[in-house]
């Protein structure tokens, strides 16, 4: 039974944090010091643009839990990311991505250098939503302001980079279509 326990329990570690991409899947890993509250709402708005990301959020020094004011922001848009958890970046060391976006300044300078793993590396900054000062109302107005502001720029740049790097692979007949 203690076999079948730890057997059960790797399965469901690879499954969270998976070492290739599944054939097609264009894997993105959005980096920022927490990864409770900017980079999560950008995995989940990444996630919802097309079936075919793969995308995964890290910090470099990870909260102990996803803020909830970024709960409530992506639920208000339907998106649900109240079953995410923070995670350390060292998570996903020496694995293959076709996309590094970071968030926030801090990650910018220090997140690890995923030399020759990393097609792309791009920095999208946002403020920090969990600075903000006064009632929980003026606390979750900030944060709908910076989701609203995370939505429109990953979705130009999913839009822009993204999408059109897709459509090039798909005409070359390597990427599947979305489903």
């Amino acid at each position: 039974m203690k076999g079948l326990a730890v057997f059960t329990i790797l399965v469901a570690l690879s499954a969270a944090v998976p070492a290739e991409a599944a054939e097609g899947a264009t894997r993105i890993l959005v980096l920022c010091t927490g990864n409770s509250a900017r980079s999560q709402m950008s995995e989940g708005f990444l996630r919802s643009f097309d079936p075919r990301l793969e995308v995964y959020s890290a910090g470099t020094h990870p909260a102990p839990r996803v803020n909830p004011f970024a709960v409530q922001a992506m639920k208000e848009v339907g998106i649900d990311i109240s079953g995410h958890r923070p995670k350390k970046v060292d998570e996903f060391l020496g694995q293959s991505f076709d996309y590094v976006i970071t968030v926030c300044d801090e990650a910018d300078k220090t997140c690890p250098n995923f030399r020759g793993k990393v097609k792309t590396r791009v920095h999208i900054g946002f403020p920090d939503p969990a600075k903000a000062a006064g009632t929980d109302a003026e606390k979750l107005a900030v944060f709908r302001q910076v989701r609203d502001d995370i939505q429109k720029r990953m979705r130009q740049y999913y839009e822009q980079t993204i999408r059109k790097s897709l459509q090039a692979a798909q005409s070359a007949g390597s990427v599947q279509q979305p489903r």
